[in-house]
């Protein structure tokens, strides 16, 4: 094998972690983490900034779209053409003046429209279709047994805690096949803490998997490049908020922060960003022991809670276990 194709070889790590925790120091619980100093060599974009956002200039002319312009393509450049060229006079300019400015325009955005990415390029509709036809043909078809099993209930095995970011779908990632997993995917692959009024969503999905589907396996993954932690990581701790929802959400895990600022200050945003990745999901994994039902489940050994981590740039996975020092109860 070449030592360019060793390169690209997908690698899975297991990293098992017994340290007791019990439910009073829920946000002390670490998972060891590779001694191995995150890669900086390509810093991950900032997805989220930490300063506001500001509208566009209102334009100097608002066109209005009116019903004698049509629906088609051909009819939107013709009912663009005849705003432009019926432009009144402006300030600073006579009558007629704005004809060339006008016409100018109307080529420059014609040009724009013609493009093959535009008029002949991504349709929504047509992927959407083509897409399940393509489910239907080479997976629904071929395998009437499995979706004829699925049709009468689910009973997965799993449930699974991933990030809303399209680049780590974790059926794609870990080939879960339907029936396998039951999916919860937000900003960040956050577990917050048992709420019935503020988070009665990420609640009421755990409640139902742990009770009602019976899981064995709860696993909270995080991954790379995550903009959820790039948020976490640079929103200033206190102050008015520049977001209506994304603060307030991943600073549900700002103990993942103060560990990972204290433990790594000398270190980058970016690669403190590595860290916090994966301790957001240790922080998660605390969270899960707010719930009765999943502590109850731990006790009884029937459910067990796992982190992990994918890395999509180096092709990794890293999945690790917390002992949570709980036992069950003992009577005299």
């Amino acid at each position: 094998m070449s030592a360019t194709a060793a390169a690209f070889t997908p690698s899975f790590t297991v990293v098992a972690h017994r340290k007791p925790l019990s439910t009073s120091s829920a946000f002390n619980c670490v998972a060891r983490l590779s001694n191995n100093s995150p890669s900086s060599a390509t810093p991950p974009p900032s997805l989220i900034r930490n300063r506001p956002v500001f509208a566009a200039p209102t334009p100097i002319i608002t066109p209005t779209w009116r019903g004698d312009m049509g629906e088609s393509y051909e009819e939107a450049i013709a009912g663009l053409k005849k705003l432009l060229r019926f432009v009144p006079p402006n300030k600073g300019f006579r009558e007629g003046e704005l004809a060339p400015v006008a016409a100018a325009k109307i080529d420059q955005i014609t040009a724009e429209l013609q493009t093959p990415g535009s008029k002949s390029g991504f349709d929504p509709v047509e992927r959407i279709k083509t897409g399940f036809a393509k489910f239907k043909t080479e997976k629904y078809a071929t395998n009437p047994a499995l979706y004829g099993e699925l049709a009468k209930g689910q009973s997965p095995k799993f449930m699974v805690f991933a990030c809303s970011d399209s680049r780590v779908c974790p059926s794609h990632v870990l080939d879960f096949q339907p029936g396998e997993a039951f999916v919860v995917r937000n900003v960040a692959n956050i577990v917050p803490p048992f709420n019935k009024e503020k988070y009665a969503g990420v609640g009421s999905a755990v409640e139902y998997a742990v009770l009602h589907l019976k899981v064995e396996q709860i696993v909270v993954i995080g991954h790379s490049r995550c903009g959820g932690i790039k948020g976490l990581m640079t929103f200033p701790d206190k102050g008015p908020h520049t977001t209506d929802f994304i603060e307030d959400w991943v600073k549900v895990c700002l103990p993942a922060k103060s560990k990972v600022v204290a433990e790594h200050s000398g270190t980058s945003v970016d690669d403190q960003c590595v860290y916090c990745e994966k301790e957001a999901v240790n922080v998660s994994l605390a969270h899960l022991l707010t719930y009765p039902f999943v502590v109850d489940g731990l006790v009884k050994k029937t459910l067990a809670l796992k982190g992990g981590h994918y890395d999509f740039v180096n092709g990794t996975f890293e999945l690790w276990g917390l002992d949570f020092g709980l036992s069950p109860p003992t009577s005299a």
